[in-house]
């Protein structure tokens, strides 16, 4: 998985309305978006402007999970 960042909002709408359905991915709160390698073709062929922040780390995989998993009801 690689970390990457969108510069603009309609950048970043873009990519996730072509990612999805093509490839898996996580977003996280602090606005990268963790993506296969494969994607980065794939949006440098739409023209889809993106930071590459390098490969994802451990704890941003994890955080990935975390903050996918649902609250606790009480």
């Amino acid at each position: 998985m690689i970390t990457i960042v969108f510069a603009e909002g309609e950048a970043e709408k873009r990519a996730l309305a072509f990612l999805l359905g093509r490839f898996s991915g996580h977003v996280l709160r602090s606005g990268e978006h963790l993506v296969p390698e494969a994607a980065l073709a794939a949006l440098a062929d739409q023209n889809i402007p993106f930071t590459v922040k390098g490969k994802t780390t451990y704890e941003q995989q994890m955080a990935a999970i975390r903050d996918s998993a649902s609250s606790s009801v009480q």
